[in-house]
Order: C-alpha cells, then sequence, then structure tokens
C-alpha cells in the first residue's frame, strides 16, 4: 500500500516503545504516535524502578534511542478516555495498540487491610520515585515494619526502608523524598513468603545486592532453608533458581553483624490478618506453613504475631481498564488472543484494536517478555493491514489530533519538551552535586514538557 500506515501507541513503557520501534523496523511504511497519560515518557522505568538501581535504568538510553527515531512521535498529558475517546482515536488512526502496563496495587485478601499504615508497594515506589499522582511525604515512624512479597519489588521497598537518607542522596529523589526519609525510624524490615526459597522470584544480582550497604544486614533463619522434591528439581533446571537459593543459604550460615538496620526474610509464612489498634497497624499475623512436595505449601495451624507499625503489601501489580476497551476484571488484562484485542474473553477480534505488555498477559515477566510480547502483536497488526482487514482513519493529517486536542485545552507535552525538561532536572542536580533531581510537580512538569512560544 502506498499509504503510511498510522498508528496510535497508548503508554510510553518500554512495551510500547518496544513495538513502536518493531513497527518502524518492518517492511511497512508506518507513521507511529505514542500516547502517554504522564507528562513524561518512558512508563515503570522512569515511576517505578528504584532510585539506587542505575543499572537497571541504563535501559532508559535504549528506549530514548528509539524515541529519537524518525517516524514516532510523543504526545504525553492525554488520557485516553477522558481527554479523547477510543472511538475519537480510529478517526485518525488505523490501529491502535493498548500498552497501558499495571500500577495499581494487589490486595493480600486478609482482614484489616483498611487500616492505616498498609500500603501498597506501588504507593510507595510511587512517592520515592516522585510520581506526580502518589503522596509528597510518607508516615516513616514506624521502627518496625513488614513487606509482604518475596520478589523483586519487595527487596526494593525493604532496601530503601533500610537504607540512610544521605545513602540515597547520591541519586535522582526528588527533595521531598530525602526529607521525609531522613525522619525515618524503622530499625528492622520482617519480609514474609508464603513458600520456601526455591519459590521466591528473586534475581540473583538484586538479592545479592541487597545488603551492599554498610547500615544493612540481612537475616534469614536456617530453619527456613528447606527443599521438597519439586524444589530441587527447580534448582537444577534454572540456575538463576539455584543462585538465589544458594545467597539465601549464605545469608542463614554467616555470623550475626551489628549493622543498624536489619532486614529479616522469613520463610513459610502465610499472611492471615492484619492487627490493629485505633484504626492503625500494629502487628501481622502469619501461619507457619511447609512444603508438601511439590513445590506448594499447607497451612500447619501454627500462628505468630508479628508487631510492626507499618505493612506494605508487594505481591503485585494489577493492571486497570481503559475507558471504551474491554476489560476481563477477572485476570485484570484486556482480552486478547495474543495480540489483537476481545470483545470479551471467549468474543470476536475487533478491528484495529491490539494490545501488548502488563495489560495484555498480566504483571509477570522481565524485558524479554516484554519484547517477545511486542513481536507477536506487532506480527499481527502488520500482517491484518496487509491483508487489507484494517479500516483507514478517515484524517490522515497528523497534526489534526494535536489540533483537536489543544482545542481542548490540553497542553500536549512532546519528545522535544521532554529533552527541556531532562535538561531541568540534569541542571537542578548538577547545582548540588547529582546526577539529577526529579520535577515532581504535574504542573511544573507540563512548564518545561508543554507547548513553548515559537513552537
Amino acid at each position: 500500500m502506498s499509504t503510511p500506515l498510522r498508528v496510535a501507541v497508548v503508554g510510553s513503557g518500554p512495551a510500547g516503545i518496544y513495538a513502536s520501534d518493531l513497527l518502524l523496523k518492518s517492511d511497512v511504511d508506518v507513521e507511529v504516535d505514542i500516547l502517554e497519560k504522564m507528562p513524561t515518557p518512558f512508563g515503570l522505568i522512569r515511576y517505578g524502578v528504584a532510585p539506587d538501581h542505575p543499572r537497571i535504568k541504563g535501559i532508559v538510553r535504549s528506549l530514548h534511542n528509539v524515541m529519537n527515531k524518525d517516524g514516532i512521535r510523543f504526545l504525553g498529558n492525554i488520557e485516553v478516555g477522558r481527554d479523547i475517546t477510543v472511538e475519537e482515536l480510529r478517526d485518525y488512526y488505523d490501529a491502535i495498540i493498548f500498552a497501558t502496563g499495571a500500577t495499581a496495587d494487589r490486595a493480600l485478601g486478609v482482614p484489616g487491610e483498611d487500616l492505616k499504615g498498609n500500603y501498597g508497594a506501588g504507593e510507595f515506589v510511587g512517592f520515592y520515585d516522585g510520581n506526580p499522582n502518589f503522596e509528597r511525604d510518607w508516615d516513616l515512624s514506624a521502627e518496625s515494619v513488614a513487606v509482604v512479597g518475596v520478589g523483586n519489588v519487595s527487596l526494593d521497598v525493604s532496601r530503601i526502608l533500610a537504607k540512610t537518607a544521605d545513602e540515597l542522596l547520591v541519586t535522582e529523589i526528588p527533595n521531598n523524598v530525602y526529607e521525609a526519609l531522613k525522619k525515618n525510624r524503622a530499625k528492622e524490615v520482617h519480609v514474609f513468603g508464603r513458600r520456601g526459597p526455591a519459590q521466591a522470584k528473586y534475581t540473583p544480582k538484586e538479592l545479592k545486592e541487597l545488603d551492599e550497604s554498610p547500615t544493612i544486614e540481612v537475616v534469614v533463619d536456617p530453619e527456613d532453608i528447606d527443599y521438597d522434591e519439586a524444589s530441587e528439581s527447580a534448582r537444577r533446571e534454572a540456575k538463576s533458581t539455584d543462585l538465589v537459593c544458594q545467597t539465601l543459604e549464605s545469608y542463614a550460615m554467616r555470623e550475626p553483624q551489628d549493622a543498624p538496620h536489619k532486614i529479616f526474610i522469613h520463610f513459610f509464612q502465610q499472611p492471615v490478618e492484619i492487627l490493629g489498634e485505633d484504626d492503625h497497624v500494629t502487628a501481622i499475623k502469619t501461619e507457619r506453613t511447609e512444603l508438601d512436595g511439590t513445590g506448594n505449601v499447607t497451612g500447619t495451624g501454627e500462628y505468630t504475631e508479628w508487631p510492626v507499625g507499618a505493612v506494605y503489601r508487594a505481591v503485585g501489580y494489577r493492571p486497570q481498564d481503559v475507558d471504551g476497551v474491554p476489560f476481563d476484571s477477572k485476570r485484570s488484562v484486556i482480552p486478547n488472543d495474543g495480540g489483537h484485542v476481545l470483545a470479551d474473553v471467549d468474543g470476536a477480534k475487533l478491528p484495529g484494536l491490539y494490545t501488548t505488555g502488563w495489560i495484555k498477559r498480566g504483571p509477570v515477566g522481565l524485558i524479554g517478555n516484554t519484547k517477545s510480547d511486542a513481536k507477536d502483536t506487532t506480527t499481527m497488526l502488520l500482517a491484518d493491514w496487509k491483508a487489507g482487514e484494517l479500516d483507514e482513519a478517515a484524517q490522515r493529517d497528523p497534526e489534526a489530533i494535536v489540533k483537536l486536542l489543544e482545542d481542548r485545552g490540553i497542553s500536549v507535552t512532546t519528545w522535544e519538551g521532554w529533552g527541556r525538561l531532562d535538561a531541568a532536572e540534569r541542571a537542578a542536580g548538577e547545582e548540588v552535586g547529582r546526577e539529577r533531581i526529579k520535577i515532581v510537580e504535574w504542573d511544573e512538569m507540563v512548564k518545561h514538557a508543554g507547548p513553548q512560544a515559537g513552537e
């Protein structure tokens, strides 16, 4: 076809950017607009990665290279479903890919979750990463806290709670986060997992780095180092699982240290209730579990109450629906067949609508999974275009969508605007010897990244 394929990608995290890159690398003439509800690009890479993990944030460099390509345009500060409907987008694009990710926290489903001091890990991550949708201040008065979950997010939350504010000052944390962390009174962080070491979802490097700080000691009870037949098999089949187990064993075997902050990793402890007084968390109650031979666990009827002043749930993120797009509330994903959006779980394809990333498969997997997801989705989309199965959008002028949004009073942020915002954050950091200091106020970000005089 001589007419360029116009695609809107909703979401500017890795999933959306990888899909955009694959479209540009295809043998089809493609124009891609990435629509993002935040004023800035990069999604959870900017707002979901701990600030003391610059190695992971290096992913931004590769994403930046993609966003610099001709054929990709970034349009930020636009919420699809509020500022513009999905049906309206169909007038401007031949196809739409939803890559909106997952930012909401899953609940534990136990009594006491309504108590003050019970937080979703994502809420805390949003706070310390300077996400303008989350709190600016944080109550860090608890000397003992619980973190539920044994994945990398729980490692991040535990480490931030255990480190000193001055250790984190060299990172890009906003000033309000630094001031809050200076008041942090946490001395003990208790991490709870309902199964054993071989079932932990840590990655080896992140687990090994957990107590590299001289202020942190990681403690594992030797009695929690237990494996059944399925656990041993998991260690043999996956090097990463074996390395995680080896690191946990090393924590369990070493002599006690004198670090002022301790992270206790408790396996075989299933939270059953959050306890409180005067509407505030005072303890978490767990049931001891044991392996059943298959890698799963059963309860033993032995209960423990752990005095804590706060509970952080790190048991997974939950995607949220997009107004105007079908949503499977049981699985918290857009119904799909691997790429096409379906009318419902068992329904027909909705022509021109596609999905990728966590909103497609759920919040599991790493960058490699996200890339393969994007490949599957874009392959389907391109095949549909070549087969003539997509209705061509009526409006072909790329500037028409921008004019529509501006006429509605929306200050659309751009890739060039991101460059200005990025420079302002780096300049603020340079003044005090830091790489950058994040700007956290929404309007301030739009002021830098939005329309400028003369553009």
